[in-house]
């Protein structure tokens, strides 16, 4: 049996009139949906270590900005497309309250993503639409008010 892959995913939330939650769009790339930072853990990496990294390179939100505050969930789900085994942790982070509403980000590192271009932004809560690959499933556990109900 093939080992999971272990990656982590990113709640950000922005506290303002009402709160927000920090997503991108691939430029370019609409197919991808709209999603939440997410991405594969390093080698002796530890979990929050690599929440905020993946934060930081996806968004350009520095790890300084936000920090994590919690653990939400754990999810075992194969990948949608590839069927590849994947465990993912999902934390909620808090954002500052002046954080930008909307930027681009040339994405860095050394993933998959590396040079995309995403269009970040902060959407109130809770969400209007769902994002991609049911990143949203969780949202209720860091507050019931959000819940999808997926």
């Amino acid at each position: 049996m093939t080992p999971p892959r272990i990656r982590v995913a990113a709640y950000v939330i922005r506290q303002r009139a009402v709160p927000e939650l920090l997503v991108f769009d691939h430029v370019g790339m609409p197919e991808a949906g709209t999603q939440i930072p997410a991405g594969g853990v390093q080698p002796g990496e530890e979990l929050e270590e690599a929440v905020l990294r993946e934060v930081a390179e996806e968004t350009g939100l520095l790890t300084a900005t936000a920090r994590a505050a919690r653990l939400i969930a754990v999810e075992d789900r194969p990948h949608p497309h590839t069927a590849q085994p994947r465990r993912t942790s999902f934390f909620s982070l808090q954002a500052p309250a002046d954080a930008p509403g909307a930027w681009e980000h040339r994405v860095h590192g050394e993933g998959d993503d590396a040079g995309l271009t995403f269009a970040c932004r902060f959407l109130p809560l809770p969400l209007k639409e769902p994002l991609a690959d049911g990143q949203d499933a969780w949202l209720g556990r860091v507050d019931p008010r959000w819940g999808t109900g997926r």
